[in-house]
């Protein structure tokens, strides 16, 4: 059974961790930026995605602070300089980066409070940070206000116009690794999750040839109480139906607790046995 939930009714702070809670994992954006007199900022924000590859877009939101409806300093700098650095951030250095989260004020380097070394960039003012993986470089394009409450958020749209990533986490096709970039995302509360090792799978999908889908396969195997939605998908995922030698093959071989060992198929990679087993 599933709670309704009207996001007016809750407090600012009650709907800002229902939010945050729900759309899970986030990645972050640790954002440097220049304030007045050359100071450098920086900043986590994981409200944040990327939008467009041609353009490279990506945009981040810097919002009100909930606690009493004030800015951010990166905000005030980008309004300033559009010119900023989005870095990554990679499991050696999270918990480095939740330092910077503190609320320093303005002249105070979040560089040097953390411990980052700040590296020239090459088209925009602000720095790189040197310890992060990749850093992109960022005109900002636009800013959108979306209101004037505290935990109203500032849509901060970024054109990416040059990237650094280090040659460590570049695969052999020239391709970034997941388990090398060993990047962090960002949950409900102080919740964190590292995107590599077990944590990551594949799953893929042609998307150019047609498949059965559930549709197409018998009513008795999507109506099963065995089987997942995921190992069904799996079935549904199939171009065509198991040819009769099939399915006399693998009966004959699996007499008995068929949707079992369907399961047992599916979950080393034979879709289409388990399927002929089922039909």
């Amino acid at each position: 059974m599933k709670q309704k939930i009207i996001p007016a009714d809750l407090s600012p702070k009650e709907r800002h961790q229902l939010i945050i809670g729900s759309i899970a994992p986030r990645p972050i954006a640790f954002v440097s930026t220049i304030g007045d007199g050359g100071k450098h900022n920086l900043a986590p924000y994981s409200f944040f995605n990327a939008f467009s590859s041609t353009p490279p877009i990506v945009v981040f939101s810097s919002n009100r602070r909930v606690r009493d409806n004030t800015t951010k300093d990166t905000l005030i700098n980008v309004q300033k300089n559009r010119g900023l650095v989005i870095n990554v951030v990679s499991y050696d250095v999270v918990r480095q980066m939740t330092l910077t989260s503190v609320e320093f004020p303005s002249d105070i380097s979040e560089f040097t409070k953390a411990g980052f070394t700040p590296e020239p960039s090459t088209i925009v003012s602000a720095p790189c940070v040197k310890e992060s993986p990749i850093n992109m470089e960022c005109r900002v394009n636009d800013i959108i206000r979306l209101g004037e409450k505290g935990g109203a958020g500032h849509l901060i749209i970024c054109e990416v116009l040059a990237m650094h990533v280090d040659e460590n986490i570049i695969d052999e096709n020239n391709r970034i690794d997941p388990h090398k970039v060993d990047l962090m995302g960002r949950l409900g509360r102080s919740y964190y999750t590292r995107a590599s090792g077990d944590a990551v799978s594949t799953i893929y999908q042609n998307v150019l040839e047609p498949i059965l889908g559930f549709d197409g396969l018998p009513e008795h195997i999507v109506k099963s109480e065995v089987l997942t939605g995921n190992q069904i998908a799996e079935m549904a995922a199939l171009h065509e139906l198991p040819g009769q030698e099939l399915q006399d093959a693998v009966k004959a071989k699996y007499p008995e607790n068929r949707e079992k060992v369907a399961a047992e198929l599916i979950a080393i990679g034979k879709a289409e046995e388990a399927l002929a087993l089922l039909i």
